[in-house]
């Protein structure tokens, strides 16, 4: 009977897998097609470049086919020589559960995207054969895996975020995100050099704490929550301390967050992290609030330039090409 009941919670977390590493293969290899029509002709997810043969390494990568046609001995540099490793940083606070399904083309709320947009990254970096981990948090950290390469830790990985891409559709309140501390914790998790992709909706609160506490003046300008807070700072910090390259994306939804996009009439705004109410009409507010939250923006923008962090905002409505995009540039800014 055990077996009964077991075969179809297995086989739906199996499919659950297969969706989403095919989702992931899809925008990969969607994306590789078209980098012939980009500025980055030429780029391979596996080979990188030909190096002069030296007497004495082992001949298992001399490219024999050039060799056939110059008559002398090249080896294949492959990614993996650069000895890459990738650290995913995914925000599974209640916030990113926001907007709900029935409001979003196609489930995506930030989330969902956010796991959507790491599992097709980990495939690109997969197949680059670089080393890979995963790391989940709101208010704690409660996931970090091993830094490896490798097709069964790809899979390994990809259990996991397919764990968190079919949750997203379940809303949850109540979970904070206390992003400073993951950062902190992390930045000594991580002994060697490494390329930093955090997803996050950036409400962190140690902004709220910092005001309480005095360290920040309540509002900026336009009476925005100012948020280079002094924890964030010391985070970014300490991540860049240790020498590693940060890539940060803000994951916004256009419509519902960016643009408050609902109807003309006054709704129930609930806080999905504190559970406080406000009763307002979005059309009344819609311009003050365009205005400080391109303010908060700008100012996180600003602090992410201050310690060379790449900062990309990263809209569901975009979809996930942007995300491979953005990591490819900064790849070749840094080569």
């Amino acid at each position: 009977m055990s077996r009964e009941m077991g075969a179809p919670f297995v086989s739906d977390f199996q499919d659950g897998i297969g969706n989403l590493a095919f989702l992931a293969k899809s925008v990969v290899e969607g994306f590789l097609t078209g980098l012939h029509r980009s500025p980055f002709h030429g780029f391979s997810v596996e080979f990188s470049e030909h190096r002069p043969y030296n007497a004495g390494e082992d001949t298992r990568h001399v490219d024999w086919r050039l060799y056939a046609r110059t008559d002398r001995l090249f080896t294949k540099k492959y990614s993996e020589e650069t000895n890459m490793r990738c650290h995913l940083l995914i925000d599974t606070s209640s916030s990113m559960f926001f907007p709900s399904a029935e409001e979003t083309q196609g489930g995506f709320n930030k989330l969902r995207f956010a796991v959507g947009a790491a599992a097709s990254l980990s495939y690109l970096l997969y197949k680059q054969r670089d080393a890979i981990s995963l790391n989940t948090f709101s208010n704690t950290v409660d996931f970090m895996s091993d830094c490896k390469s490798g097709a069964y830790h790809w899979h390994y990985i990809m259990e996991r975020l397919s764990y968190w891409y079919d949750a997203a559709r379940r809303p949850s309140a109540g979970q904070t995100t206390d992003l400073t501390a993951a950062l902190h914790l992390l930045a000594e998790k991580m002994p060697k050099r490494s390329m930093v992709v955090l997803f996050s909706d950036m409400f962190d609160k140690s902004e709220a704490d910092d005001r309480v506490d005095g360290d920040l003046p309540a509002t900026s300008l336009a009476g925005n929550p100012v948020v280079a807070s002094p924890a964030l700072t010391a985070a970014l910090q300490h991540l860049r301390h240790r020498q590693h390259e940060v890539l940060l994306f803000h994951v916004q939804s256009r419509d519902k967050e960016l643009r408050l996009q609902y109807d003309n009439r006054p709704y129930r705004f609930i806080d999905m992290e504190t559970g406080e109410e406000v009763r307002l009409n979005p059309h009344d507010i819609r311009e003050a609030y365009e205005e400080r939250r391109t303010i908060r923006q700008t100012e996180l923008r600003r602090l992410c330039e201050r310690y060379a962090v790449d900062y990309i905002p990263a809209v569901i409505e975009d979809g996930f090409m942007p995300i491979l995009q953005a990591y490819l540039a900064s790849r070749h800014v840094k080569r």
